[in-house]
């Protein structure tokens, strides 16, 4: 008997063969029903016909092929649905592809999964075949496993930074124009009120940025890890300052000095494709970091924090900006899903560590804040525009791509509403003798 039909209660694989004949094959749905207890949240429907779930569900998983109910099976959570989902293998209804994020709410708040009992399991596997526990070979968006990186260099070396900074940000500048909007931000906006536009919060967090390093005509910027020059381009046209940026997208800088180009700043602002330790040593007045330090690993917190205080003159002002952990206990490396799609090898920290390091590096910090609520409307912006050029996205990068920034930018703008994730934007100095630093009684940034 399949479990077709069973919309409630335990499910069980038969243990008793029908008189005369062979036990028939699982279903998908016997499969579902073994690993889940309680009612569905959504419909499941699978390749050999069978269902399970409330048919009315507004939320509804299609399992396309034997290939995609492998990836569930052998990968079990977030990868092996991931992998199902980007191949194509596993299909999501009642949600568009480019913005996922009620399915994943769904899944997340009333999905409950359970190990199936020995002897079920045992059934499972012998009805199925053995042979559907071997993993198929994984999309060709998947990046390799951490331990084939050593490849590329040892984790967070020059080489292999480089390669995990190509493998998120060289998609395509086409694509990012179209999900990023005009600003080519890819950074937490700041939004004054929930009806501001996303290019209206864009232009919020730079200027947020410029207030807090206090940026006055003349003064040099450096800023690393500088994405499509946005900050740099920013503080140049507003600010009358002279500004230079670095990035290890090759892609991002082509793009970045001819956006110089067409604005008439290249008096002022220019984007150099280098790695932030091979960034000039003069000293600047102000430097910002806007979303590297997730990439550079948290061992190398040290390294990272020295280096852009040597590049830093007495008195001046560092602003990093960065994702992190709710808390100090997590851990630093990211899941399954976001390390092979997503930012390989990219990890995160809590904001007490992220504040240690920064003054351990020899700066004092002055103040820091947390934007995770205005990271969670970023994405959701981000997702819009996903939507709406879904076509022209799909022509440029492949659905494949497409599906994996869906499903991650849905996920990240839940985590980051459910305090899962943070964005903390940490404003420290370099003092001088004595610990003069010029830095104001109050804040001098502040409306």
């Amino acid at each position: 008997m399949s479990l077709t039909d069973r919309e409630q209660g335990a499910a069980s694989v038969p243990s008793t063969p029908p008189a005369g004949g062979r036990r028939p094959a699982p279903t998908v749905a016997d499969v579902v029903r073994a690993v889940t207890a309680g009612p569905l949240p959504v419909r499941i429907t699978g390749y050999d016909g069978s269902a399970v779930g409330p048919s009315d569900a507004g939320i509804t998983l299609d399992i396309r092929s034997e290939r995609g109910l492998s990836y569930l099976l052998t990968a079990p959570g977030d990868l092996g649905m991931a992998r199902a989902y980007v191949s194509g293998d596993l299909a999501l209804g009642g949600v568009h592809a480019g913005d996922p994020y009620e399915a994943l709410r769904v899944l997340k708040d009333e999905l409950r999964l359970r190990p199936p009992a020995l002897a079920d399991g045992l059934a499972l596997v012998r009805g199925l075949g053995w042979e559907r526990l071997m993993p198929p070979p994984p999309p060709p968006q998947e990046a390799a496993p951490r331990w084939k990186r050593v490849m590329n260099g040892l984790r967070h070396s020059r080489s292999r930074d480089s390669t995990a900074i190509s493998h998120h940000y060289d998609v395509s500048n086409a694509f990012y124009e179209k999900v990023l909007g005009p600003s080519m931000t890819y950074t937490c906006a700041v939004f004054r009120g929930p009806d501001d536009t996303l290019e209206q919060a864009q232009g919020a967090k730079y200027d947020l940025v410029a207030g807090k390093l206090a940026l006055k005509p003349g003064m040099r910027l450096l800023d690393v890890g500088c994405g499509w020059g946005g900050m740099v381009r920013h503080a140049a046209r507003e600010y009358g300052v002279k500004a230079l940026g670095v990035t290890l997208s090759r892609a991002q800088a082509q793009w970045a000095q001819a956006a110089i180009e067409r604005e008439g700043l290249t008096d002022l602002a220019e984007v150099r494709h280098l790695d932030y330790r091979d960034a000039p040593r003069e000293q600047f007045d102000v430097i910002s970091s806007i979303g590297l330090t997730e990439h550079i690993g948290v061992r190398n917190y040290p390294v990272y924090f020295g280096a852009l205080r040597g590049r830093l003159r007495p008195g001046g002002r560092l602003l990093n900006h960065c994702i992190t952990r709710a808390d100090n206990r997590a851990p630093h490396r990211s899941g399954a899903f976001i390390d092979r799609y997503v930012f390989p090898d990219g990890e995160l920290a809590g904001p007490g560590r992220l504040i240690s390091e920064i003054h351990d590096a020899g700066l004092e910090v002055h103040h820091e804040e947390n934007l995770r609520q205005h990271y969670a409307l970023t994405l959701a912006g981000w997702c819009r525009n996903l939507v709406a050029n879904w076509d022209e996205c799909v022509a440029e990068v492949g659905e494949g791509i497409a599906r994996v920034w869906g499903l991650y930018m849905a996920g990240s703008r839940l985590a980051f509403e459910r305090n899962e994730i943070q964005l903390h934007q940490v404003l420290a100095t370099r003092n001088g003798p004595a610990g003069v630093n010029g830095y104001p009684l109050r804040p001098d940034w502040t409306d």
